[in-house]
């Protein structure tokens, strides 16, 4: 078994960035997503892996594509939906396309699409 204080000692080193490029990395390599474990847990009720893929969508990625000239508004509504730091706000938008939020419900993510166009920054949800 890995000794986990150490575990702990290194991950509490990491940057907010690649705390969440680790954790998409471990989604992928395990086939999970945490924001869907928790969303889906109560509803799972039974359903299997089995289930059919031609279901309803639930789950959006909410991406960011351009700040539309407005650069400073856009890095204050990504600081304000996802926590990140002044510094990490300002990378996520500079680095656009990129995602500001995966997984999320659709009500969520029309809202996050809104705030960020109020902003005035282009978005899209997948």
């Amino acid at each position: 078994m890995a000794d986990l204080q150490k575990l702990v000692d290194e991950l509490s080193t990491l940057t907010v960035l690649e705390a969440a490029d680790l954790s998409k990395m471990l989604e992928e390599k395990w086939g999970v997503s945490a924001a869907a474990a928790v969303a889906a847990a109560p509803a799972a009720g039974g359903a299997g892996a089995g289930a059919p893929a031609a279901e309803e969508k639930t789950e959006f990625d909410v991406i960011l594509t351009g700040d539309g000239g407005k650069k400073i508004n856009v890095i204050k509504e990504v600081r304000a939906i996802t926590g990140l730091g002044l510094t990490e706000a300002k990378t996520l938008v500079e680095s656009a396309p990129k995602a500001v939020k995966e997984g999320v419900n659709k009500d969520e993510a029309e809202k996050i699409k809104k705030q960020l166009e109020e902003a005035g920054a282009t978005v899209e949800l997948k």
